[in-house]
């Protein structure tokens, strides 16, 4: 029996060096935070240099993602800080690796799931 795949929407927290704070949300994690990296976001990301994904949720419903994404977006920046601290202390990367290819690894054109997973084309 064939099955539909779930949705995937992610609310997001960017941030840089100086802890200045985005949110967004999306459908596709990956494509949104190379995106980024690549300084083809929102103009506002670019002019701060907002490349490091600290923060995300998952939700299979676009709505209750949307009405996260602006709940957060009401919050003062010190509760928005506490939520971050609480599950990555030291504001790691959480898209660290994701981009990355080993020197010896084959060229193989794969495409990406919404986070994460490699499927091979």
């Amino acid at each position: 029996m064939y099955q539909v795949p779930t949705k995937k929407y992610f609310v997001y927290i960017l941030s840089n060096r100086s802890k200045t704070l985005y949110i967004g949300v999306t459908n596709n994690l990956r494509r949104r935070i190379s995106e980024y990296k690549h300084g083809t976001g929102s103009g506002f990301a670019s002019k701060y240099k907002l490349d490091r994904l600290v923060y995300f949720e998952r939700y299979s419903d676009v709505h209750r993602a949307i009405a996260r994404e602006k709940q957060l977006k009401g919050w003062r920046r010190l509760k928005k800080i506490a939520l971050i601290v609480a599950l990555n202390p030291a504001w790691k990367d959480l898209s660290g690796g994701w981009y990355e290819r080993h020197r010896y690894q084959p060229e193989v054109h794969r495409s990406f799931d919404s986070v994460g997973s490699f499927a091979s084309e």
